[in-house]
């Protein structure tokens, strides 16, 4: 295991955090509040600008349009304001198409056309707001689907996607990028139009060049073979980015690496190699996506950033010559050993000399907590967080 390629495997690691997580949310059932939570966007980037000053490796913040530019592109200007000042930047940019009842049957493939044009216009408007706060990614997320059977027409649906992501696709300006997420199901439990990374890529190569997929670890199935998803949407040139979480079940939106840390890995191992046979490093957007319903939001973020680190940096440790030499033999054992080896090494003091080189601290969620800024924040925000029952804005 050499430091050096760790080294380099950290310096590359560049997380972003969801303005969402620092909100307060819940589950279908109720939204539970925490003292400290961010309701404003002005609170989400002092607490993004907190994270990245412990852990170095989150410059950017994802942004949900609804919740966070409430006039549009004129609330961008103070966004950005605001960001700069707090050492990070703003990141990708998300479109809300299902909280608005007129979304009940669904955005783009709605079966009413008015409700279409909708859609549409806040996803243009979305990446106008990506355009004036100089981001390139718009992450496309939709509920839309249906319940029971024959209740909806299927193709024409999917049709009604097709046109839909093209227009918006024309909208984009240069460098821009549409990521196309998929979902199998919730709220949409009998159909959903797009349920897999082959609905999602299809889609994309149909929107425009500058559409890609985006794979949300908690978007499968169980036991589903997401690194194979990767492998396959990296060899297509389709993979734009991840919305990482972990799941027991199923879209559970838990800390990444909580439940299964070798499937991460294995997913990380997948990049790491496609980088390795072709000599260069792969454009990934990383970005995460959990609800921080019962853990203190912002410790939650600093945990799952390290999490991150330690897997990312065990993947980067994998012997890739000797792993495609066994391959090619089909030596079984040691193939796999190149794998187990790798992600059994203990790669935290190498993480923590990194740490060090770069003057950040040594562990960086205890010197979260002997910061004070989470008393200062339960403080301030406490009374307002109290009275409002949880929202998530």
């Amino acid at each position: 295991m050499s430091q050096e390629v760790i080294f380099a495997a950290l310096d590359a690691l560049a997380i972003e955090i969801p303005s969402w997580g620092f909100a307060n949310t819940g589950t279908r059932f109720g939204k539970f509040t925490q003292a400290g939570a961010a309701a404003t966007l002005a609170e989400k980037i002092a607490d993004a600008g907190a994270v990245h000053g412990l852990t170095g490796c989150c410059p950017t913040l994802a942004t949900h349009t609804l919740w966070d530019f409430p006039e549009g592109v004129g609330s961008v200007p103070e966004a950005l304001r605001l960001a700069a000042a707090a050492g990070i930047r703003l990141g990708a940019v998300n479109p809300n198409v299902f909280q608005d009842q007129a979304y009940k049957f669904g955005s783009l493939a709605n079966p009413d056309a008015a409700v279409r044009e909708k859609a549409l216009a806040h996803v243009e408007d979305s990446i106008a707001i990506a355009q004036a706060a100089g981001v390139r990614d718009i992450s496309l997320w939709f509920t839309d689907g249906s319940n029971y059977p024959g209740t909806q027409n299927l193709r024409r649906r999917k049709r009604w996607f097709k046109e839909g992501l093209r227009a918006a696709h024309s909208k984009l300006g240069a460098g821009q990028r549409l990521l196309v997420e998929y979902k199998p199901f919730e709220p949409a439990f009998y159909h959903t139009d797009i349920a897999d990374w082959g609905m999602a890529m299809a889609l994309a190569r149909e929107a425009g060049p500058r559409a890609k997929v985006l794979v949300d670890t908690g978007h499968h199935y169980p036991s589903q073979n997401i690194e194979q998803i990767v492998a396959w949407l990296l060899d297509e040139g389709m993979l734009g980015g991840f919305h990482f979480n972990d799941r027991r079940y199923a879209d559970d939106d838990l800390t990444l690496g909580s439940i299964d840390p070798y499937q991460a890995f294995r997913i990380f191992a997948e990049i790491f190699y496609f980088e390795w046979e072709r000599g260069e490093r792969e454009d990934v957007g990383f970005t995460i996506d959990q609800s921080h319903n019962l853990k203190p939001k912002i410790e939650e973020t600093i945990q799952t950033a390290a999490n991150a680190q330690e897997l990312w940096a065990k993947a980067a440790s994998i012997d890739f010559a000797k792993l495609a030499r066994c391959q090619e033999r089909c030596e079984l054992i040691d193939a796999e050993e190149c794998y187990k080896r790798a992600f059994f090494a203990d790669v935290r003091p190498a993480i923590l000399e990194w740490r060090r080189a770069k003057g950040l601290p040594a562990d960086p969620l205890a010197a979260y907590r002997e910061s004070g800024y989470q008393a200062r924040i339960d403080a301030e925000r406490g009374e307002r967080n109290a009275a409002s029952g949880g929202s998530y804005a």
